[in-house]
């Protein structure tokens, strides 16, 4: 039987005893951060895939929270799971090898009533009928390499009470880990989590190809999903927000790095249908889809939400309806009464698309309300083709957010309606069997550019790239054979080209990373040839990370050229998160873009802080040890001033509230407290005073701050740090005796 380690230490204890059943005596391992395994058998689970061990498992949940958390485990076997499990903070379900959990027809908590529940779906409006569920929770997971199977008992439609249609329901959840297991069989959804902040899942498999939904991320922010396989029937990986929990979320800082997804009947990577809150700052790298019913990469806002800030990277499609939908609508399905939403500052970027149709890829808005500001970079789709020649007028819309609920469009490749600002760089569209529509169609758009497009002429289709009412720029556009494209417009129509007459862009893939701090991350620059012929590009990196360098190899690319850029981050430190801007020169012509780093902070682990003691006893009772450093945490004990931003490695460190009234004392030593082992501390000092006086040379300047909120204005604090050895540790004043600033802030990582 293994141990489930939690943090990042070792084993730090043989077992130790915790309370359990009795004459039981559950296996309860000590670990690095305190935590504790319980494993479920010690609680009575059998794991002969006959007896109900839901009760005996919600007792080892129960147990790890009663202790102030820890780990579950579930050793091979298998384990049917006949009723409800009701989640706990604090506590991981650790999943061995070669165990499974299994669902039974009935045992399950009701569908809970639902006020919103006219909003969406039963599934979506309803939590409890699950294999596991819980609300309002903080650090929970599954982890291992186990697996959840609904058995082929959960449900696809509406269950009837005692029915399950879900294996994980989560609602309000922070600090959520989904790690190795595989998900198979959950019914309308593997996974539904709602409202949710924090979540993290590597190594995720999850298989409903005859059930349904795979996994359903809605109102849900800070969330990175790395190497996730999905295979469903309904929607495969979806990103929403609805009205089923009543209220509007902020959501998005999103990526997903490596998946490889298919959906039988409908969207492999999809936004919506259901589009209540805005959507900002999604990055998808290294995507795989192998099949969809209906969009490979769909991206609707249905119900007046603002989608932006979204980045497709390295994407490879086949059997797909369409392989890409992008499309406003104007359901307005929530509670707040919303207006039309909007789609714009979105990237496609090396993106391929194979057997990819008969729905050809469109972008549609609104009247008033366009699609803008999508730009389209080495997009490279084959379609089925087939289809005669038919009428360009604009095709019927029934108001859905499918594919299929526009009429068939009146060109085999990209259909555009009420856009501004689509850009096309090196595109090309082909079909496998000769079809009768042109390549592109564009209608009641404005700026639309395409450079460097390949097509596949239209078998009896009079032009290949049409406009109508529309303003657009074409720059060498030709078909597949060579030849330079028809092109064709109405009298609504004008061709504007402004681009110098050798011009070029620069493009970065993919658009953000994470490293940990001493490693390099590594880029790709393409630059492509907009218009004539521009002489060569050289390469230049900036706004890195405290600390980082950039190299690239080459530095100088003939126009059309790759290079690839490195950034090498510096060891130790806090971590960083940056905007790099990488800029191309030639002659006289400069152009650039950006992409996101981040550097993960290398931990030292951090000891519990104990002990503390304030020597300024007028105001020692508003000091306090306090645990999980946010942002819009509350700074003093005498103050309301909150935390507005912090380097990545003091989230969730241990840290001090201290007074500010304290900053005028020039008691010496101020404070102290214990660190139950080897840790760093940091202290930040406000700009406004500087450097004080009992930091001396054996406390580093880290560079980074930490920035609060005083009313209308925004403090910094510089950071300072210093490893101490496990016991006590003194600090001296911060003897603002002119009272020209805040107090000193206290951390520990």
């Amino acid at each position: 039987m293994s141990a489930a380690v939690i943090g990042m230490g070792a084993l730090a204890a043989s077992p130790a005893s915790a309370a359990g059943p009795a004459g039981a005596g559950p296996d309860a391992r000590a670990v690095f951060d305190a935590k504790v395994v319980f494993n479920v058998t010690a609680y009575g689970a059998k794991g002969d895939g006959k007896t109900n061990d839901a009760a005996t498992i919600t007792a080892a949940v129960d147990a790890a929270a009663s202790a102030g958390g820890g780990v579950v485990e579930v050793p091979e076997g298998t384990y049917l799971v006949g009723s409800t499990v009701h989640l706990k903070s604090d506590v991981t379900i650790q999943l061995d090898s070669g165990s499974t959990l299994t669902g039974a027809p009935s045992g399950y908590d009701a569908p809970e009533p639902n006020p919103n529940d006219s909003y969406q779906d039963f599934g979506h409006s309803h939590f409890h009928d699950a294999m596991f569920y819980g609300d309002g929770l903080s650090n929970i997971g599954f982890t291992g390499s186990g697996t959840i199977d609904g058995g082929g008992n959960f449900i696809t439609g509406n269950p009837k009470s005692g029915q399950a249609d879900k294996l994980i329901s989560l609602t309000r959840c922070d600090n959520l880990t989904m790690n190795g297991i595989t998900l198979k069989r959950g019914g309308h959804f593997a996974i539904l989590i709602n409202g949710c902040d924090g979540v993290r899942s590597d190594h995720l498999n999850i298989q409903t190809a005859d059930d349904r939904d795979g996994w359903n991320v809605i109102n849900t922010r800070n969330a990175t999903f790395n190497d996730i396989t999905i295979a469903a029937n309904d929607d495969a990986l979806v990103f929403k927000s609805d009205w089923a929990l009543g209220q509007r979320f902020t959501q998005g800082n999103v990526s997903v790095n490596t998946a490889h997804l298919s959906a039988k009947c409908c969207n492999a990577l999809m936004f919506g249908s259901e589009t209540c809150s805005d959507f900002s700052h999604y990055t998808f790298n290294h995507i795989t889809i192998t099949g969809a019913g209906k969009s490979g990469l769909g991206l609707v806002s249905m119900d007046g939400a603002n989608i932006s800030d979204v980045h497709y990277n390295d994407v490879t499609m086949s059997g797909t309806a369409s392989p890409i939908m992008v499309k406003i609508g104007t359901r307005k399905r929530c509670g707040d009464s919303p207006g039309i939403g909007s789609v714009h500052d979105i990237t496609y970027n090396n993106v391929t698309g194979t057997r990819a149709g008969g729905y050809s890829p469109t972008i549609w808005g609104q009247p008033g309300h366009p699609v803008s500001g999508i730009t389209f970079n080495n997009v490279d789709l084959t379609v089925p083709g087939g289809h005669d020649p038919m009428s360009i007028g604009v095709p019927s819309d029934n108001g859905d957010y499918n594919p299929n609920s526009i009429g068939t469009r009146p060109a085999y490749g990209w259909y555009l309606h009420n856009t501004d600002g689509i850009t096309f760089n090196n595109a090309a569209v082909r079909t496998d069997s000769p079809d009768g529509r042109p390549a592109f169609l564009a209608d009641a758009t404005t700026n639309v550019r395409l450079n460097n497009a390949t097509v596949e002429p239209g078998d009896g289709s009079l032009f290949d790239l049409g406009f109508l009412g529309s303003t657009y720029c074409v720059n060498n556009a030709h078909t597949s054979i060579g030849v330079a494209a028809r092109i064709d417009s109405d009298a609504a129509s004008t061709a504007t080209c402004h681009r110098p007459a050798n011009d070029f862009a620069v493009t970065v893939t993919p658009d953000s990373q994470n490293v940990p701090a001493g490693t390099a991350a590594t880029y790709t620059v393409d630059t492509t040839v907009v218009s004539g012929h521009p002489g060569a590009v050289t390469l230049a990196a900036s706004n890195l990370p405290a600390g980082a360098t950039a190299s690239f190899a080459p530095a100088t690319v003939a126009p059309g050229g790759t290079s690839t850029l490195t950034v090498s981050s510096p060891p130790g430190g806090l971590g960083a998160v940056a905007t790099m801007t990488v800029t191309g020169t030639s002659g006289t012509t400069t152009h650039s873009a950006n992409a996101d780093l981040t550097i993960a902070p290398v931990s030292t682990g951090g000891g519990t802080v104990s002990d503390l003691s304030v020597a300024d006893t007028t105001n020692a009772a508003d000091w306090s040890i306090q645990s999980n450093l946010r942002v819009g945490d509350v700074l003093y004990g005498d103050r309301t001033f909150t935390v507005a931003s912090l380097p990545p490695g003091l989230i969730g460190a241990q840290w001090i509230r201290t007074a500010n009234d304290s900053k005028t004392s020039t008691v010496d030593p101020l404070a102290s407290f214990t660190v139950g082992q080897a840790s760093t501390v940091y202290i930040g000092v406000d700009t406004r005073v500087g450097r004080r006086p009992f930091l001396d040379s054996t406390w580093a300047a880290t560079g980074a701050q930490i920035t609060d909120t005083e009313g209308s204005s925004t403090r910094h604090f510089d950071l300072y740090q210093k490893t101490f050895p496990a016991g006590p540790v003194t600090l001296g004043p911060d003897a603002d005796t002119a009272n020209s600033g805040s107090m000193y802030l206290i951390a520990v990582a």
